[in-house]
C-alpha cells in the first residue's frame, strides 16, 4: 500500500482540500491497487478506471474552485456494492440473470456520494442478491480474505469489506439484510454500521428483503463511517420507507465520553457454539469500556433462538416476490434455446440464478403458499414483533447493547457452501437488529491467534446513531 491508499477517507479528504494530494493522484493510486491486488482477493465485480479519472480530473477542479469546501470526502475514492444502481455501470448482483444490466438511473445513496464530491472507482462483489454471508455465492467467483487469501471475507457485502481492508477504496457502500455490513466488517478488521431502518433512502438498491434492507457504510475507522453516514442519509420522496426527519451531521457525535452510557451485554450471546477467542475479545472491549466510565452488567435478551427462524422466514418470502421481476423478457439473461414463452421463463431462471438464490427463492414460495401462510410467514411476523418488544424492554434500561458480531472468526473458503444451514446460524447475533430496524455497527476488536480480525457489535434504539457512534468512537480511541 503507497502513502495515499494508507490514509483513512477523513485524512485523505483533507489532503486533497489543503492540495496536499490532488484527486487524480489519489484516484490513480487506488487504480494501481486494484490492478496489482484484485486479482488475489477478487474484490470488484467492475472496475470503472477511464471514467473515474474523467470524474477525478472534473471534481479536481470544482475544489479549486472552492465549490467542495463544505464536503469532508470531496476527491475521495469509494467503492459501490453491486446491487446499488449506477447509472451508465454495470450493476450485476454478482448474479448470471443481470449480467449485462446497466440502469438508466442512480440510487439516492450513490446520487449524494457523487453530489459530495466523491470518486467511484467500481462496484464491488457480493453474494449473489445478497444471499449469502460469505461472498462464495457470487457468479464471478468468490472474494477472498486479505487478512488471509484461504478464508472468506464475509457476506453478503463481502468486497466492499475485503477491498477497504486491502487498500483498493478508501471507504465502500454495503447493504445489510440480516448482518450482511457487520459480519464482513469483522471478519475483515474494518467498522461497519448499520443504520436504523429508514435512515438512508433504498431508492435504487435491489431489493433482496424490502423490510429488512438498509445501505450503510464500510471504513477504517469509526470517524469515517460517521462522515460516510451523514453524506448518504436524509429523507427521500422517491422511498416510500424513507424517514422523514432533519438532517444530521453524525461526525459531532465523535467524543470520548461514555461516562453517561448504561450498557447491557446480553447473557443468551455467551452460550454455546460461541469461540471462546471471540467471547474474550468482546468481553475485553466491555472491560475498556467500562474503565472509560460506562456502566456495564449482563441481563436476559430473550427469543434470541427465534430470531434464525423467523428471519430466514420472512427474508425468503421478500426474496421470492422481488425477485419475479427477472424474467428474462424485459433486461438480463435470456435462455438461448427454448420452445415456448412459460419454458423460456423457466430456462432463463434455472440458468441465470444460482443454488442458494433458488433455494431461498423455493423456500419463500412455499411459506407464502395456500395452507402455509399462516403456519409460517404469519408466524414469523408475530415473532418479529416479538423481538421487536424484547428489544424495547432492554433499551428502556440500557443505551447500547455489546455483544459479538458472528460466533466465530472467517472459515475457509468452502467450508460454509457445503452447509448452508450453518451458514445460517453464523448469522445468530446479528439478524434480529434487522428484524427490529435497529442501528448496528461492527468494530474491530482483536486477532485470533491464527491472525483473523474479531469485531464488537454494539446496538443501540431506533435512530439513537449519535450515541452508538460516540460509544464506539469512545472505544476505538481508548483501547
Amino acid at each position: 500500500m503507497s502513502y495515499i491508499t494508507e490514509l483513512d477517507a477523513l485524512s485523505l479528504g483533507r489532503a486533497i482540500a489543503s492540495g496536499e494530494i490532488r484527486t487524480t493522484e489519489a484516484t490513480e493510486e487506488y487504480l494501481k491497487s486494484i490492478e496489482e491486488q484484485d486479482g488475489t482477493y477478487n474484490c470488484y465485480v467492475t472496475v470503472d478506471g477511464d471514467r473515474a479519472m474523467e470524474a477525478a480530473k472534473e471534481i479536481q477542479a470544482r475544489i479549486d474552485k472552492g465549490e467542495l469546501s463544505d464536503s469532508p470526502l470531496a476527491g475521495v475514492p469509494v467503492a459501490i456494492k453491486d446491487n446499488m444502481c449506477t447509472e451508465g455501470l454495470l450493476t450485476t448482483c454478482s448474479s448470471r440473470i443481470l449480467y449485462n444490466f446497466v440502469p438508466t438511473y442512480e440510487s439516492t445513496a450513490v446520487r449524494k456520494l457523487r453530489n459530495a464530491g466523491a470518486v467511484i472507482l467500481g462496484k464491488t462483489n457480493m453474494d449473489e442478491f445478497a444471499m449469502g454471508s460469505t461472498t462464495e455465492t457470487s457468479y464471478f467467483g468468490p472474494t477472498r480474505n486479505p487478512a488471509d487469501p484461504e478464508h472468506v471475507p464475509g457476506g453478503s457485502s463481502g468486497g466492499s469489506a475485503a477491498a477497504v481492508a486491502a487498500g483498493e477504496c478508501a471507504y465502500a457502500l454495503g447493504s445489510d439484510t440480516g448482518g450482511s455490513i457487520r459480519q464482513p466488517a469483522s471478519y475483515c478488521g474494518v467498522v461497519g454500521i448499520k443504520p436504523t431502518y429508514g435512515t438512508v433512502s433504498r431508492y435504487g438498491l435491489i431489493a433482496y428483503g424490502s423490510s429488512l434492507d438498509q445501505i450503510g457504510p464500510l471504513t477504517r475507522n469509526v470517524s469515517d463511517a460517521a462522515a460516510v453516514l451523514t453524506a448518504i442519509s436524509g429523507h427521500d420522496d422517491k422511498d416510500s420507507t424513507s424517514v422523514d426527519m432533519p438532517a444530521k451531521d453524525y461526525t459531532q457525535a465523535l467524543k470520548k465520553d461514555v461516562k453517561d452510557i448504561k450498557i447491557g451485554i446480553p447473557k443468551d450471546y455467551f452460550g454455546e457454539g460461541l469461540d471462546h477467542e471471540v467471547a474474550a475479545s468482546v468481553r475485553a472491549a466491555a472491560d475498556v469500556l467500562k474503565a472509560a466510565g460506562a456502566t456495564v452488567e449482563e441481563f436476559d435478551l430473550s427469543l434470541v433462538n427465534y430470531a434464525i427462524p423467523a428471519y430466514y422466514t420472512i427474508a425468503a418470502a421478500e426474496a421470492s416476490s422481488n425477485l419475479e421481476r427477472f424474467d428474462g423478457i424485459k433486461y438480463g439473461y435470456r435462455t438461448e434455446d427454448f420452445a415456448g414463452l412459460h419454458n423460456m421463463y423457466k430456462k432463463s431462471r434455472s440458468e441465470g440464478f444460482g443454488a442458494e438464490v433458488k433455494r431461498r427463492i423455493m423456500l419463500g414460495s412455499f411459506v407464502l403458499s395456500s395452507g402455509y401462510y399462516d403456519a409460517y410467514y404469519l408466524k414469523a411476523l408475530k415473532v418479529k414483533a416479538l423481538i421487536k418488544k424484547a428489544f424495547d424492554d432492554a433499551f428502556a434500561k440500557y443505551d447500547i447493547i455489546l455483544g459479538p458480531v458472528a460466533p466465530t472468526t472467517a472459515p475457509k473458503l468452502g467450508e460454509s457452501l457445503s452447509d448452508p444451514i450453518k451458514m445460517y446460524l453464523g448469522d445468530i447475533y446479528t439478524i434480529s437488529v434487522n428484524l427490529a430496524g435497529l442501528p448496528g455497527i461492527s468494530v474491530p476488536c482483536g486477532t485470533s491467534t491464527d491472525g483473523l480480525p474479531i469485531g464488537v457489535q454494539l446496538l443501540a434504539d431506533c435512530f439513537n446513531e449519535e450515541k452508538l457512534l460516540r460509544t464506539a468512537f469512545t472505544y476505538e480511541q481508548t483501547k
